[in-house]
């Protein structure tokens, strides 16, 4: 194999392991801000304690920050494995699941369905 060869082998291996962040936040369609139970004017007015943010490894609101373990799609279904820290320093680890409505809507449900709210994306 020439050098340019092997150089160009590098360069395509060592491209997508940079790239590999950015494009998996692309590849979790849910990735974005939301606020809970009320549309998101994302004006700076919307409350702090609604805001949720996700992420394509984590899930931060104000119950604690959330780490994603496993993520499974089934049609507009999304559930993933997270393991939760509250703010007393607490962890839970437990299934979730967001039901993807519309572009701007998703449903969320903990796997006991104890906790059920809407997510409203704020605008970009």
């Amino acid at each position: 194999m020439s050098r340019t060869a092997v150089v160009l082998l590098g360069f395509s291996i060592a491209v997508p392991m940079i790239a590999g962040p950015a494009h998996t936040e692309e590849a979790f369609p849910i990735a974005g801000i939301y606020l809970e139970d009320r549309a998101c004017k994302g004006d700076g007015s919307d409350p702090a304690d609604k805001r949720v943010k996700i992420t394509a490894t984590a899930i931060d609101s104000s119950f604690g920050l959330c780490t994603l373990q496993d993520r499974r799609r089934a049609g507009n279904k999304i559930t993933v494995q997270v393991t939760c820290k509250d703010p007393a320093g607490g962890a839970l680890t437990s299934d979730i699941s967001f039901t993807i409505r519309d572009a701007k809507t998703l449903d969320f449900t903990d796997q006991y369905e104890t906790y059920k709210t809407t997510l409203h994306r704020c605008p970009d």
